[in-house]
């Protein structure tokens, strides 16, 4: 039994599919939940290609005049009008239509999902960067993404890591959970010392100050009507900041310290932000067997030019709970939304060089 605490949109329990295990995914973010639970389903690829080609039929027969004037409600995204262009909003509502019009319903969340993706593509945001940011404005009238051409590219590359993955999945269960790490992993979801190891990813602070993930999911957020969807990020790890004074911990004793006596303010959110990761590692301990392992893939921060060394923090707290520190390997941070550089002090030009390297942590409960 394989569980990721933290499992965004769901890389371990593919892989754990592919080998055949059975796996426990838990993530408070709406969207990554569905996204998790897209990816590992073995749709009907017949109903799925048959879907598709219902898509582009309706795609073909589109015509712009007679969607112009049928009564649509953006209300519910916030400033639709700032993020996109009128024409694109009506093609996204023509394709939402389309695909809840679609025989097979069972398939309708492949294509949801695919829809997603193009809901953010189209929106007039910057790409590369690590906060929702709108493009220039003199560069909107010449912005005009095709949100046809997009699902239909986004489909046919899902197409293949569908075909793919019932190709290479084994026999296996899977369980998506809403519930937070943080206050409990109830019973219900896994019992005591049942689970044999934990590959899973943390966030490496509170999203508000490091990667804004929901504010990358607010696009489909809203869209969708997920709970939570403006203020996603207040519901994750460290989100809503409190007066918690000290950590009980050696490793990160020294940096608190100096950020304490440098902003108060920035301390607090850290401070919040280390506490409820602490008690989610409590949580987390829990529900792994003896001998089971943990590997916990983390990054260093740096908190008004000091850094905060995660990796010592995560072996320090899981010692608390009975585990012994295996090794901690260093890569190189492959392929995440994060910026080369950011700005502590928020002054323009005073930046700072952000994580390169991340660290993945090994232990084992004794």
């Amino acid at each position: 039994m394989i569980l990721d605490p933290y499992m965004g949109s769901g890389t371990t329990l593919v892989e754990a599919a592919i080998k055949g295990i059975d796996s426990v995914g838990i993530d408070v973010n709406p969207l990554a939940r569905f996204i998790a639970e897209v990816k590992t389903t073995k749709f009907n690829i017949n109903e799925v290609e048959e879907s598709f080609n219902y898509i582009l039929r309706k795609i073909d027969s589109f015509d712009i005049s007679a969607w112009k004037y049928v009564e649509t409600d953006f209300k519910h995204i916030t400033k639709h009008d700032y993020w996109y262009s009128k024409e694109n909003l009506i093609k996204l509502k023509y394709l939402s239509s389309v695909i809840d019009s679609m025989e097979f319903a069972a398939t309708k969340s492949f294509f949801n999902l695919a829809l997603a993706e193009t809901i953010r593509d189209v929106s007039f945001t910057r790409n590369g960067e690590f906060k929702r940011y709108r493009i220039e404005a003199n560069k909107i009238p010449t912005y005009n993404p095709n949100p046809f051409v997009l699902i239909a590219d986004k489909i046919k590359r899902n197409l293949d890591g569908l075909n793919n993955f019932l190709k290479d999945a084994s026999e296996f269960t899977v369980n998506i959970s809403d519930c937070n790490s943080v206050y409990e992993i109830p019973h219900s979801l896994l019992a005591k010392e049942s689970v044999d190891m934990v590959v899973t990813s943390p966030p490496y602070g509170d999203s508000r100050t490091t990667v804004a993930y929901g504010q990358f999911s607010r696009w489909a957020g809203e869209w969708f009507r997920f709970p939570n969807a403006k203020n996603i990020d207040r519901t994750l790890m460290g989100g809503m900041p409190k007066k918690i004074d000290s950590i009980d911990t050696v490793a990160l004793a020294t940096e608190l310290e100096q950020i304490k006596q440098s902003d108060i303010k920035r301390y607090y959110e850290v401070t919040t932000f280390l506490d409820e990761y602490s008690r989610s590692i409590e949580n987390v301990a829990g529900v792994i067997r003896k001998g089971g392992r943990v590997c916990y893939v983390v990054g260093n921060r740096t908190v008004k030019d000091v850094q905060i060394p995660l990796d010592y923090f995560t072996a320090e707290i899981f010692e608390k709970h009975g585990f012994k520190h295996e090794i901690t390997y260093v890569r190189s941070i492959p392929n995440k939304r994060m910026p080369s550089k950011t700005s502590p002090s928020n002054k323009k030009g005073a930046n700072v060089s952000t994580m390169t390297e991340e660290y993945i942590v090994i232990m084992t409960k004794l």
